[in-house]
């Protein structure tokens, strides 16, 4: 029974073996001098593609930065803007506010009038 089992197995693995070869040899690609050349043409056209996809994203690199500077420089002149209306508002503001008065040493502003309340000191 094991020798059987043993003889069937070889059988069948040389079939295989015998199959395999033949479908190989029908469905070979190309001889050795011709699979080179493919090698070399397919490493040709991936530089080329290298080359062309290297030079787009500089050229896309170039415009990213040309972008950001722009935007860049719209922020800087809005913050000038803002700044140069704030100070015109303020400007305006403190034109508008009566000067503040000082008081003296006595803690008596000289522009109050005096009340009896003020007399007593009863706040």
């Amino acid at each position: 029974m094991e020798k059987h089992g043993s003889s069937t197995f070889i059988a069948g693995l040389g079939i295989g073996l015998g199959t395999g070869i033949l479908i190989g040899l029908l469905v070979a690609p190309k001889s050795g001098s011709e699979t080179r050349h493919v090698i070399r043409k397919s490493a040709a056209d991936g530089e080329e593609y290298l080359e062309k996809r290297s030079a787009e994203f500089r050229e896309t690199l170039r415009d990213l930065i040309k972008a950001v500077t722009r935007q860049r420089d719209n922020l800087t002149a809005a913050i000038e803007a803002g700044k140069a209306a704030y100070r015109k508002a303020a400007g305006r503001v403190a034109a508008e506010q009566p000067p503040l008065q000082h008081e003296g040493i006595t803690g008596q502003n000289p522009n109050r009038t005096t009340t009896s309340a003020d007399q007593t000191g009863i706040a």
